[in-house]
C-alpha cells in the first residue's frame, strides 16, 4: 500500500519573537534599550553608504563613456585641485582606449639629404661611382642592417598603401606621438670599404667621408629641434641596427627608442628590452619556395661563415675542429660575397639543422637566413636577444644549446642525429607560419611599427616622471630593466 504524501507548502521560516528582558533595575534597562537604538542606527547607516556608493559608481562610469562634457562638469562641481586631478585620470583612461585601438601619430623628421640620401651617395662614390643630380634616385645597397631603408620608405607611402600598421604618419609634428630620425646609420658605418677604389697606379685617396663626423653633426641638429628638446628625445625613435652604429654619440641618443639588433655592443644605461626594439637581420639568401619535408635535405648540420670572429672567434674556432671530420655536417669557411650567398642557400636549403653560432656580437644575419630556409637553427649564442618574442616562441622553431655544452665533443651530432622525422618536420611546419615575420618584404614592417607603438605608454610615463623626478648622483648606471635571455641546457627537443 502506497503512502500518501500531504502537500506541501512553501513558508516564510518563522523568526523568534525578539524578547527583551527588562530588568528590574532602571538604569540596566536605560542602558539596553540605548545599545539597541545606536545598533539600529548604525545598520542604516551602513545601507546609506553602501546606496550612495552604488550611484557613485554608476555616475562616474556614465562619465567615462559620455565624452569630455560630462568630465568637465564633475571637475568644475569638485573642489579645486581634485577636479583636474580627477580629469586627468579620466584623459588617460582615453588615451590607453586609444593606443590599444588605433595607430600611434608619427612624424617622419625631413632631415637634410647628408644624413640620408647623401649617404647613399657617398658609398657609390667610394667604390667608383658617378655623381647623379637626383639623389633620390639612387639605389641604397643591399646589405643585412638594410631595417633602415625599409622603414623608412615605407613612411614615405601614403597612409592610404600602409595597410595593417600600427603606426600613421602626420605631416604636422604637433600632431604626433613619436618622431622617426630616418638616418642611414649603418650604411654611414660602412661607407669607406676596407680597401678604398683608386686609379690604376696610384694609392688610394683620403676618404671623403667621414662617419664619426656625420654622426656629431646629427646629434648637433637634433639638439636644435624643438620637439628633440621638450623631452629630451624620449620620443623619437632612432635607428642603429649595426651594432657598431651610432657608437660615436650613442649617449647623446640613449634616451630614444633604439631600434637594434640587440645589446651586444651597448651598456645597460644604454640599450633595455624595455625601452628598445630589437631588429631582424635582412635575410641574404634566397627565401626557400618548398613545403616542408626532409627527402631534398640530405645534409645534417649546415655552417657557413668566418671561422674567426672577434669576441666569438673561440668559439667557432672550436666548434670548427669538433664538427669538421663529420661525414653528414658541412662546415665551412667563407666571406661575404655573392658567390657565398648562392653557396649558402643552397647548403640551408639542402639542410635539415643549421648551425648559429654568436659572431662578433651575439646575434648575426645567419638566424634569419636558416629562417626563411626552413632549415631548423641551433642556436649555441647564450646572450641572444631575438626580435618579436611577444608573439615568437623560439622553442617552437629553433634548438638552443649553452656554449659549453656545444662544445663536448660529440654530443651536438649525437644530439641532432636522435631528433626523429616527425620531429624535424614539426620544427618546420612552425617555421613556415613564423618566416613572413623576417621577410621586410612581407610583414617585418609592419611587426617593427607595432613594436615601436607598445613603447608609447612607458614613453609618456617616463616622460611625466623626467618631470618631477629629482636627480640622484648615482655610483653605477640606472638601468630600466635590463632583461636578458639566459639560455639553459637543452635536456629534450
Amino acid at each position: 500500500m502506497s503512502a500518501r504524501l500531504k502537500p506541501t507548502t512553501s513558508r516564510e521560516p518563522r523568526l523568534p519573537p525578539l524578547r527583551v528582558h527588562v530588568s528590574r533595575d532602571p538604569n540596566e534597562t536605560l542602558v539596553l534599550f540605548r545599545n539597541i537604538t545606536m545598533a539600529r542606527k548604525a545598520s542604516l547607516a551602513k545601507n546609506a553608504l553602501a546606496t550612495a556608493a552604488v550611484l557613485f559608481a554608476i555616475y562616474v562610469i556614465f562619465n567615462i563613456f559620455h565624452g569630455p562634457t560630462a568630465t568637465s562638469k564633475l571637475g568644475s562641481a569638485l573642489p579645486l585641485g581634485t577636479g583636474e586631478s580627477y580629469s586627468i585620470s579620466l584623459n588617460s583612461m582615453k588615451n590607453l582606449q586609444n593606443s590599444a585601438g588605433n595607430p600611434v601619430r608619427i612624424y617622419l623628421y625631413d632631415l637634410p639629404t647628408r644624413f640620408t640620401y647623401g649617404v647613399i651617395q657617398h658609398h657609390s662614390l667610394a667604390r667608383g661611382g658617378k655623381p647623379v643630380d637626383d639623389l633620390t634616385k639612387l639605389n641604397y645597397p643591399g646589405h643585412q642592417h638594410m631595417a633602415e631603408w625599409h622603414l623608412f620608405k615605407d613612411l614615405l607611402r601614403p597612409n592610404s598603401e600602409r595597410t595593417g600598421s600600427a603606426v600613421v604618419r602626420v605631416s604636422d609634428p604637433d600632431d604626433a606621438e613619436l618622431f622617426y630620425v630616418p638616418f642611414f646609420s649603418s650604411l654611414s658605418l660602412n661607407v669607406n670599404p676596407s680597401r678604398p677604389a683608386a686609379e690604376p697606379g696610384l694609392d688610394p685617396v683620403r676618404p671623403a667621408y667621414n662617419d664619426e663626423e656625420t654622426q656629431e653633426a646629427l646629434v648637433e641638429w637634433l639638439e636644435a629641434q624643438e620637439y628633440w628638446k621638450r623631452n629630451d628625445g624620449r620620443d623619437h625613435v632612432i635607428i642603429a641596427s649595426d651594432p657598431n652604429a651610432l657608437y660615436r654619440v650613442i649617449d647623446s641618443v640613449k634616451k630614444s627608442v633604439l631600434l637594434v639588433s640587440d645589446f651586444g655592443r651597448l651598456r645597460r644605461d644604454q640599450g633595455s628590452l624595455v625601452k628598445d626594439v630589437i631588429l631582424p637581420y635582412s635575410h641574404r639568401v634566397n627565401i626557400y619556395q618548398g613545403d616542408i619535408g626532409v627527402e631534398n635535405r640530405n645534409t645534417l648540420l649546415f655552417f657557413m661563415g668566418a671561422r674567426y670572429r672577434k669576441e666569438g672567434g673561440k668559439v667557432r674556432d672550436l666548434l670548427f675542429q669538433i664538427l669538421g671530420n663529420e661525414d653528414d655536417v658541412t662546415i665551412k669557411h667563407g666571406v661575404q660575397s655573392r658567390e657565398s650567398r648562392r653557396a649558402a642557400s643552397h647548403g640551408m636549403h639542402s639542410s635539415k639543422f643549421c648551425l648559429n653560432p654568436a659572431g662578433d656580437t651575439p646575434s648575426a644575419c645567419r638566424l634569419f637566413d636558416s629562417i626563411v630556409s626552413l632549415c631548423v637553427p641551433v642556436i649555441i649564442s647564450d646572450d641572444i636577444e631575438l626580435p618579436f618574442e611577444d608573439v615568437i616562441d623560439y622553442r617552437k622553431i629553433a634548438i638552443f644549446v649553452e656554449t659549453t655544452v656545444a662544445l663536448k665533443p660529440g654530443f651536438l651530432v649525437s644530439m641532432l642525429r636522435a631528433i626523429t622525422t616527425e620531429r624535424i618536420l614539426e620544427y618546420q611546419k612552425e617555421l613556415k607560419e613564423v618566416k613572413h615575420y623576417f621577410d621586410y618584404g612581407s610583414g617585418t614592417v609592419n611587426e617593427i611599427w607595432r613594436q615601436v607603438a607598445q613603447k608609447l605608454p612607458l614613453i609618456k610615463l617616463m616622460i611625466n616622471r623626467d618631470k618631477r623626478f629629482v636627480k640622484r648622483n648615482l655610483t653605477e648606471p640606472d638601468c630600466s630593466c635590463l632583461c636578458s635571455n639566459q639560455t639553459g641546457i637543452l635536456t629534450s627537443y
